[in-house]
């Protein structure tokens, strides 16, 4: 999954971030003002950063000037304030979205993933063997052959191979493939691995069981 530092003067707002970012299982740091985000950007790499507009010290803004002297990495921005001069403002210096107070967690998790999708998919392929994704062209390929998927296949497939190495637990795959609101059972799951596995032929056997926890797609079997 990714890695997400939150910076926030709340411990509360930290607190709630985290808790959902972890159920995601991505992997979750926190700074309680600019200064301390920047010395953990120092020596962490980050695939996002949440980051308030109104702290001590240092302020969203400033962090984000200073984070975009030789950093693209994508930022969302919580505000309480809802004028668009403050929007304007974060856009211009190079904020990826903005999320007001209160907000919904299961948005923020919805906004994470439409940036962390848009920002990782700018690698168009995936190449592993004679098994080929494009994901720009929504295409898989085996032996340069089609395979014809139905939309939550090809869904899941993208998911396992895009987090290839990684122990995914059913909800992370319930929730990022059907959505936080899927009321179905394990059963759906189970028979799109086992579908999928089938017009994968001999490369079905990359997505492997995880008793009692999920599917891990892995090249090294």
């Amino acid at each position: 999954m990714f890695k997400i530092l939150i910076v926030d003067d709340e411990p509360k707002i930290r607190e709630l971030i985290l808790k959902y970012g972890k159920n995601e299982g991505h992997t979750m740091m926190e700074a309680e003002d600019g200064y301390e985000a920047l010395s953990l950007i120092e020596f962490n790499d980050f695939d996002l950063l949440i980051v308030d507009l109104m702290m001590p010290n240092m302020d969203g803004f400033s962090l984000v000037k200073r984070i975009r002297e030789d950093s693209k990495i994508p930022i969302i921005m919580l505000t309480a304030r809802g004028e668009e001069i403050d929007k304007f403002h974060g856009f211009d210096l190079g904020v990826d979205d903005y999320v007001v107070k209160p907000f919904s967690p299961k948005e923020l998790m919805y906004r994470i993933h439409a940036i962390l999708n848009r920002t990782t998919s700018m690698e168009e392929n995936y190449v592993f063997k004679d098994f080929n994704i494009n994901f720009s062209k929504h295409q898989v390929s085996i032996h340069n052959q089609p395979i014809a998927l139905a939309l939550k296949e090809y869904d899941l497939l993208t998911y396992l191979v895009k987090n290839k190495g990684l122990a995914l637990t059913r909800d992370q795959i319930l929730n990022k493939v059907w959505g936080f609101d899927f009321y179905g059972d394990d059963r759906t799951l189970d028979t799109h691995i086992k579908r999928l596995r089938k017009k994968l032929g001999d490369y079905g056997q990359y997505i492997i069981t995880i008793r009692g926890v999920g599917y891990r797609f892995d090249e090294k079997i």
